[in-house]
């Protein structure tokens, strides 16, 4: 047999969910709505009507969820903190039974010897912030500065990992862009100023952090950065290719982890916005030390130019609205990639996975890097004994453990890797009828099952290697 490969002692093999997906309970402790809860009670915009309102009831079990963690050898869990729950109106002082949740929670994963990532920001913005503007406007970011004190303050002595935001790119081009995400807002300029304000946010956020948390907590930001490719070598396909990276990738990680937008890029948005919303001081903000870097992806981009005079294709699998979220790029065409794909319609390719983060190697040198979601959604089904066989996943999960594995033996210091998602869930937009979960959920009874897939990440995380081949059985 072929010799397995073998990951770093240290490696953190981890699952990853966010609250508005999985928590339920959104009126009880104090908690007031968010846009997601405005959002998905608004007729037409989930798939069925969906609403995370019950969700999996993470609220309520919890303990059983931990425990269920522990039985599948996970040492790394990323969740997220409900903004609405812990400081219902965006401002103010805390609700201290929110923030219990949190610390019995948290204390519950140091019990099981799980180590806890707290994410602050998963999408879920209080919608009285929204009222007052959201994230198009400057006053949001400096609330999430308090927001993020109030939490490191309550958590920061059992809490070591820290993220900001979770794809502050969606927050700003699907919630303000393209209208496929909360509030459903399509105003272009609405959605480069939300970026901006994000990037903002997350410079006073960590800043806000490092005053609340002990020297040895890490902070860090996910962000979902595209593996952007052209359909040729051709000029005009190339720069459609470098407009596209530019809004998915450099409108954030150029302020935060080089102080400036890429020239570029406010360049192709002049039409849209003159970018006054940047002040002097801001860039110099969002540029703060980070402890480590979170990397998401699921699935490459293929764009071309539009042919002249066409209206430009958009198989960017972000889900279909009239509305773009790509700011001043009504003439670059998307194409799906060749390949097989998930339920979501997306290609599955792990080279994509291995070239981001070889990318942020060279970006962030000396950065650690952590792969904070991946994974892939299927049709899953119980077979009659009730069991949930999800080969398809396990071989999507082999190929990429496989990608990263490669990127280590490359040169990158990758550290973790977090499976998405944990639980099936409420996926947004789609509401139920995407599965991402390791665990397989029956919505009627709550009852959690561990998929063949659960079972054989955590024979990999036990062991801490890959087996160098795998096949279905």
């Amino acid at each position: 047999m072929p010799e397995p490969i073998t990951f770093p002692a240290d490696f953190l093999w981890g699952a990853a969910t966010s609250a508005y997906q999985i928590e339920g309970a959104v009126r009880e402790d104090g908690r007031t709505p968010s846009i997601w809860d405005t959002f998905s009670h608004t007729p037409g915009r989930t798939a069925g009507g969906d609403t995370g309102d019950v969700a999996v009831e993470h609220y309520h079990r919890y303990r059983d969820d931990v425990a269920l963690m522990a039985s599948l050898g996970l040492n790394a869990y990323r969740f997220s903190v409900s903004w609405s729950r812990v400081q219902p109106t965006g401002r103010g002082p805390a609700v201290q039974r929110g923030l219990d949740f949190y610390r019995r929670l948290v204390d519950e994963l140091l019990a099981r010897d799980i180590r806890p990532a707290l994410t602050l920001y998963h999408w879920d913005l209080p919608q009285e912030l929204e009222d007052a503007g959201g994230w198009p406007v400057r006053e949001t970011a400096y609330r999430f500065a308090e927001y993020a004190g109030i939490v490191g303050e309550a958590l920061g002595d059992r809490v070591s990992s820290w993220i900001t935001l979770n794809e502050p790119w969606c927050s700003a081009f699907l919630g303000y862009g393209s209208g496929v995400h909360a509030p459903g807002r399509t105003d272009p300029a609405a959605a480069l100023h939300a970026a901006h304000h994000l990037n903002l946010a997350h410079g006073l956020g960590t800043q806000a952090l490092r005053a609340a948390l002990p020297a040895r907590a890490q902070v860090a930001v996910s962000l979902n950065s595209a593996v952007v490719r052209a359909v040729s070598d051709d000029p005009r396909d190339q720069d459609a290719r470098r407009r596209i990276d530019n809004l998915a990738n450099g409108v954030f990680h150029g302020p935060m982890l080089h102080g400036a937008y890429p020239e570029d890029l406010l360049a192709d948005t002049a039409r849209v916005t003159d970018w006054s919303c940047v002040r002097e001081g801001d860039l110099a903000a969002a540029h703060q030390p980070l402890d480590a870097l979170g990397l998401n992806y699921y699935t490459p981009s293929l764009v071309s130019a539009a042919p002249e005079g066409a209206r430009s294709r958009r198989a960017d699998g972000h889900g279909a609205s009239d509305h773009s979220p790509w700011p001043g790029s009504d003439d670059v065409a998307f194409h799906q990639t060749p390949g097989e794909r998930t339920e979501m319609g997306w290609t599955i390719d792990a080279t994509g996975l291995h070239e981001l983060i070889m990318r942020y190697a060279r970006e962030a040198p000396g950065l650690p890097l952590y792969v904070t979601e991946n994974g892939a959604a299927y049709d899953d089904k119980p077979d009659p004994e009730g069991r949930v066989h999800d080969p398809e996943r396990i071989a999507y999960l082999h190929q990429h453990l496989a990608a990263v594995r490669r990127a280590i033996a490359d040169g990158a210091d990758v550290r973790g890797y977090y499976l998405w998602s944990l639980l099936d869930n409420f996926e947004w937009s789609y509401g139920y009828g995407k599965r991402f979960g390791a665990v397989y959920v029956d919505y009627e009874t709550q009852v959690r099952t561990p998929k063949s897939s659960a079972h054989w990440y955590a024979g990999v995380a036990s062991a801490g290697e890959l087996p160098r081949e795998y096949a279905a059985d």
